[in-house]
């Protein structure tokens, strides 16, 4: 709750100051000098005062801001937004520059506003904060020690093994000769007795 009131208050500052701005001069709130820029940045200010006719925002470099300042962007109208700008800061090599905002009055005077020390550092990689890790000299309880559960062995059993064959199997042709033989004993019988008969008869 206290970083969502923080944020609305540091989003408002810029708004009351350019509120109050407007009653006097043009300014330039943000960015402020010693800021370091990277990508698009917005420009807050103000150049909404009476008797505007038109105004213009450049930039130099730091090295040499007397004669080479770069056109970002010309206002025909004052702008009522706090953002007058964006200011694409890729298009520029690393380095230090100078902001300038001015606004020309319908009287032929003229209102500037600068902002020095600008660092534009888009070729620097952006700052990490690693966590430090700390690590205690010594455990204030002992590691329990592992303990190593015995494992139950199971039991093996011998693979199945073919059985032999069986020698009192029956195979057909077995069962044909016996078949032929009892057949060829009660014949033998049948003659043996009718013979037998016969004799007694006579």
């Amino acid at each position: 709750m206290l970083n969502l009131f923080a944020a609305m208050f540091k989003h408002l500052i810029p708004l009351v100051v350019v509120f109050l701005a407007q009653a006097a001069n043009i300014s330039i709130v943000s960015p402020q000098s010693g800021d370091i820029l990277r990508g698009q940045v917005e420009i807050v200010g103000n150049m909404d005062i009476p008797g505007f006719s038109s105004a213009e925002l450049a930039f130099s470099y730091a090295s040499n801001p007397a004669d080479s300042w770069f056109t970002i962007q010309t206002f025909p109208q004052p702008v009522q937004d706090p953002v007058i700008a964006v200011w694409d800061t890729t298009l520029l090599t690393d380095g230090d520059y100078i902001l300038h905002l001015r606004v020309f009055l319908l009287d032929g005077s003229s209102q500037d506003v600068v902002v020095s020390d600008l660092k534009i550092r888009n070729d620097d990689p952006l700052p990490t904060i690693s966590p430090a890790l700390t690590l205690p000299s010594q455990l204030s309880t002992p590691l329990p020690t592992p303990t190593i559960q015995p494992v139950t062995m199971l039991p093996t059993f011998p693979s199945p093994t073919s059985l032999p064959t069986n020698p009192a199997s029956v195979t057909s042709s077995s069962i044909y000769s016996n078949f032929a033989r009892g057949a060829l004993i009660t014949l033998v019988l049948f003659a043996f007795f009718s013979l037998i008969l016969r004799l007694r008869k006579n």
